[in-house]
């Protein structure tokens, strides 16, 4: 009754189920992994202190970020250089923009820092004026912002001056001089003694670090694969079943040969 398990067809519908099932496991359990990273790393986190009260560091000490470095306090020294702002940001629910500076450092590398945020819209709020001179700022150390990070604007077209992400490639061509894979918000305005109404960025937390909506993704996909897995079973066991009772009913009459 089950001699067409050796069939051709069958040998590929067989074939299929025993790579199928491996695969889809392998992937379920792969995933479930990602989940479990996720919560170590969230964790941890909520073990560390809280970076912003750590001790300051050189700029040079703490790179590249990372998400034990995210939010440190940078030291960097240099002078204020060319000035983007950077619309769509809020803050309290406001709309606004940030006022971003370039600090050109002794490595010739330059450092975008956050000044603050200031509500309105780029050309009708004016904007204070950068300290002048060689000065020394303490900010909070933030990655470079992709296409997925909260307030990014990567339609392009902005005017000249505006900028739609915080990032060393999004720079590059923007000026002349080398910059840092990396940014510092300010916890105060830097204003040269006049912040205009600017107020300062809070530092984000760094990506991967929380238990966010990629870390329940995760799991949601362990599930999937593994239901997967049974339903390539399941649809199997139905399979032979229905061939096995056709073959029957040809056996006893009750249906003519196929073949």
């Amino acid at each position: 009754m089950y001699r067409f398990l050796l069939t051709p067809r069958w040998w590929g519908i067989n074939l299929f189920v025993v790579l199928a099932i491996p695969f889809c496991v392998f992937m379920g359990t792969w995933q479930l992994g990602r989940f479990e990273d996720r919560v170590q790393t969230h964790e941890m986190a909520e073990k560390r202190p809280d970076p912003g009260t750590r001790s300051p560091k050189p700029l040079g000490d703490l790179l590249p970020v990372s998400t034990e470095t995210s939010g440190r306090p940078a030291v960097a020294t240099g002078t204020y250089s060319d000035q983007f702002l950077v619309p769509g940001r809020k803050l309290d629910d406001r709309d606004g923009f940030y006022v971003l500076d370039l600090l050109r450092t002794d490595s010739g590398k330059a450092l975008p820092v956050v000044r603050g945020w200031l509500a309105g819209s780029p050309g009708s709020t004016p904007v204070p004026a950068a300290p002048t001179g060689e000065v020394t700022v303490t900010g909070d150390l933030q990655a470079s912002e992709n296409s997925g990070t909260t307030g990014v604007d990567v339609s392009g077209g902005l005017p000249e001056g505006q900028l739609g992400m915080i990032s060393a490639a999004s720079l590059v061509n923007l000026v002349p001089y080398d910059v840092y894979d990396a940014w510092v918000t300010l916890p105060e305005p830097d204003a040269g003694g006049a912040s205009g109404g600017m107020r300062p960025v809070p530092a984000a937390a760094a990506q991967g670090s929380g238990l966010d909506l990629k870390a329940f993704q995760n799991l949601g996909y362990t599930g999937e694969w593994f239901v997967f897995a049974g339903f390539v079973l399941f649809m199997w066991f139905r399979l032979v079943r229905r061939e096995a009772e056709a073959a029957r009913d040809v056996q006893l009459g009750l249906a003519a040969d196929a073949d």
